[in-house]
C-alpha cells in the first residue's frame, strides 16, 4: 500500500485533531496502516524544549514533516493535525515530500477565530484574554492561511463526520486510500 501525509492546518480549536482521528478510525477499519502525529504529543516528546518563537515553530514543523514523510514513504497514511502557522514552513514540508515522491495533501481546517475561541478546547483563548499567555496563533501571533490547499474544510458549518467524509472523498479521488 502506498502511504501519504495528510497535513491538517488551522487555528487552535479549529477541529484538526478531531477530524484526523475520525478519518483515522475509518481508514483503520478498512485495514490501512494509519498514524496520527498530534501536535501536542509531538511537542511533549519530539520537540520538548522548543518554545513558540517563529524559529522554534519552524523547527517543530520540520521535525514533524520529516517523521511524517519517513512513515508515509513506508506505506503508512499519516494524519498530521498541527497548527503550522507559517506558509514557508508548510511549503518546506511539501517540498521534502515532493523530493522523495511521497504523496502529500494539505487541508486547511478554516474555522473562524471567534468560533475557535468559543470551542476553546484547551482553554488557550481564555488564558490569552486574561493576559496569562501571549503568542496565541490567530489572536496575537500570526497565522498564514494556505492560499491553495488541496481541501478547505469549514468545520463550523458541518459535523465532524461530514468533515472527515469530505477528506476521505478527496483521498479517494487522488487514489490515496
Amino acid at each position: 500500500m502506498t502511504g501519504a501525509t495528510i497535513w491538517l492546518t488551522g487555528l487552535p480549536s479549529a477541529g484538526k485533531t478531531t477530524i484526523a482521528y475520525e478519518l483515522a478510525d475509518r481508514l483503520r477499519d478498512e485495514g490501512r496502516r494509519v498514524e496520527v502525529l498530534d501536535g501536542d504529543e509531538i511537542r511533549e516528546f519530539l520537540s520538548a524544549g522548543l518554545g513558540f518563537s517563529r524559529e522554534d515553530r519552524h523547527t517543530n514543523v520540520q521535525r514533524i514533516g520529516f517523521v511524517a514523510e519517513l512513515l508515509a514513504s513506508n506505506g503508512v497514511t499519516v494524519l498530521v493535525p498541527v497548527i503550522a502557522p507559517y506558509a514557508d514552513s508548510r511549503e518546506a514540508v511539501r517540498k521534502r515530500h515532493d523530493a522523495q515522491g511521497t504523496p502529500y495533501v494539505e487541508v486547511h481546517v478554516a474555522t473562524p477565530v471567534d468560533v475557535c475561541s468559543v470551542r476553546d478546547v484547551k482553554g488557550l483563548y481564555a488564558k490569552q484574554a486574561a493576559g496569562e499567555i501571549s503568542g496565541l496563533t490567530g489572536v496575537d501571533d500570526p497565522y498564514e492561511e494556505p492560499e491553495s490547499p488541496d481541501l478547505r474544510i469549514e468545520s463550523h458549518t458541518q459535523t465532524v463526520q461530514e468533515s472527515a467524509a469530505a477528506l476521505y472523498a478527496l483521498l479517494d479521488a487522488k487514489g490515496i486510500r
